[in-house]
């Protein structure tokens, strides 16, 4: 059975984990779209790809932002 590949990558980690977040202009448009969606509106195919990309940014960052803050709580833990 063969292992899937594995990156190790190494980041820099910024003072402020809330650096892992949409944009607030890019957010906006992401709740936009959703909200449009809620009330029953249909999405055109390039606002529907456009929505699906930027939730799937948003569920990328905030999973980079719960490892990088577990990472950070571990470090601070004495030996």
């Amino acid at each position: 059975m063969s292992k899937p590949n594995q990156v190790l990558v190494e980041i820099e980690m910024p003072d402020e984990f809330d650096q892992f977040r949409l944009p607030e202009g890019v957010n906006e448009r992401l709740q936009e779209l959703l909200d449009r969606q809620d009330r029953g509106e249909t999405l055109t195919n390039s606002e529907r790809k456009e929505a699906e990309g930027l939730v799937n940014l948003a569920e990328f960052l905030s999973l980079l932002r719960l490892r990088i803050l577990r990472v950070w709580r571990e470090e601070q833990q004495p030996a």
